[in-house]
């Protein structure tokens, strides 16, 4: 027995209500991209160009002269070394920090979803209260406490704060998505002997892969671009890129170097550009697979 063909009139492709959708949406679309190429085409500029006002049209003289200026010479304060010290600061700071965090989140979700002790709930309502207390509340209290242990201005004190403030969230996304996952899997594990690491490590972690690629997007999204915490805790040495990007632009003295301020801006930006368009995909997985439910 054959389905039932549709009957009726086909819609129209092109309507009054499809083309406002489309006009929306490139509307938006332009909103959001326009800030990127205006940035983008003057820092392609000489000074030159950029004093004519135009700041939509095309450079006429491309140069890649800001692009090195900004990465090698500008001067953030008393030094003029560029932003390429701020960048390998940012990525010093970056990695064992979302490493870190990202290990910690998995091991409290996994505990919270399947080692359930008594109190857990109100645990992890305790735990996610403070991924809603403003940062500043917390500043003077680090300061303290990191000055009496000796690792204040240092690389661990900005690695450790990133870690304590990234928990909250790292524990709700790996709660949330292991939550999900087959009661089954954890109870069989444990008839065949496995123990808390055990099953962690061999059953829980190889399937955690959608969850650690979000989870490793939102901490790297938000500590490259950190301000308040890398100027407050990670000392002089160990300024970030955001904290250089900031002493380019507001450092200048006499004409200021539109071209060279795009550039460092752009720089700045460059590596979460990248993360979300490498593994864009995986991100969307992620969340279709349980990561913000709850």
């Amino acid at each position: 027995m054959s389905a039932a063909e549709p009957q009726g009139r086909r819609p129209r492709r092109l309507t009054i209500g499809r083309i406002g959708v489309y006009a929306f949406l490139a509307t938006s679309a332009l909103f959001f991209l326009l800030p990127l190429w205006i940035m983008i085409v003057t820092s392609l500029k000489p000074m030159e160009e950029i004093r004519l006002g135009n700041i939509l049209a095309l450079p006429a003289a491309m140069t890649f002269d800001a692009w090195i200026k900004a990465w090698s010479s500008a001067c953030t304060g008393l030094e003029c070394n560029g932003i390429s010290v701020g960048f390998w600061n940012s990525v010093r700071i970056l990695i064992p920090s979302v490493i870190l965090s990202i290990i910690a989140g998995a091991v409290n979700g996994y505990a919270l979803s399947f080692w359930r002790v008594k109190g857990a709930n109100v645990m992890f309502g305790i735990l996610l209260l403070g991924a809603f207390i403003p940062y500043q509340v917390f500043l003077y209290p680090l300061v303290r406490i990191f000055s009496m242990t000796g690792v204040y201005n240092s690389l661990l004190c900005i690695v450790l704060v990133h870690v304590i403030f990234g928990l909250p969230t790292m524990t709700l996304l790996f709660r949330n998505y292991y939550a999900g996952l087959p009661l089954e899997l954890f109870k069989a594990a444990r008839i065949d002997g496995g123990g808390f690491w055990s099953i962690f490590f061999r059953v829980i972690l190889p399937m955690s892969t959608p969850i650690i690629v979000v989870a490793a997007i939102l901490q790297v999204t938000g500590i490259w671009n950190d301000f308040i915490f890398g100027l407050t805790f990670a000392g002089r040495q160990n300024l970030p890129m955001t904290v250089q990007l900031n002493n380019i632009v507001n450092s200048t003295q006499g004409e200021r170097a539109y071209n060279v301020d795009m550039a460092a801006t752009m720089l700045a930006a460059l590596v979460p550009l990248v993360v979300y368009f490498v593994s864009g995909r995986w991100f969307v997985r992620g969340i279709a697979a349980g990561a913000v439910k709850g």
